[in-house]
């Protein structure tokens, strides 16, 4: 993974946006005492970069109808056999993420479902059949924090707790 590094107004652009991604780039402009379009060339290359990965709407799946939400750590029959399973994986709109992570399980993902029915009817429908030996359910209640990572002053040096 490569490090960019990034000057103080690229860093002041990074607040402004991550806080308010709506916000114009004539008021960001205005904030970091520059140009609009001197702004939005730096988002141009903050982009470039895969510093900013683009911008969405946040739609809150409960007010949609998805009232569980679920973590399941997957173990594969055939692990061999993981680019396959996280193709099928696409395929199912439930899984909003998936994960290779260290540990026991061989894929963790999540999921919202409309209901603990619906949760049942996607692992022993759709996940099941994809070569699972077992899985592990967590369901949330509630995410308490949901933010992104704060860009600090010093994003070149190493945190003072290290």
């Amino acid at each position: 993974m490569s490090h960019h590094n990034l000057n103080q107004l690229d860093k002041k652009i990074l607040r402004l946006i991550a806080d308010n991604a709506r916000i114009p780039f004539l008021e960001v402009a205005r904030v970091c005492n520059v140009s609009g379009a001197a702004i939005h060339q730096r988002i141009q290359k903050l982009t470039h970069m895969g510093i900013i990965k683009g911008s969405q709407f946040l739609i809150d799946p409960e007010k949609i109808g998805y009232e569980t939400c679920a973590y399941i750590g997957l173990y594969l029959k055939d692990p061999e056999k993981f680019d396959e399973v996280l193709e099928k994986l696409k395929k199912i709109p439930e899984v909003v993420e998936c994960h290779y992570t260290t540990g026991g399980f061989d894929m963790f993902i999540k999921i919202y479902a409309r209901n603990n029915h619906h949760l049942l009817n996607i692992i022993h429908d759709k996940l099941q059949p994809l070569g699972l030996s077992r899985s592990e359910t967590i369901v949330s209640f509630n995410a308490v924090i949901e933010r992104q990572l704060p860009i600090p002053e010093n994003i070149d040096e190493p945190d003072d707790e290290e």
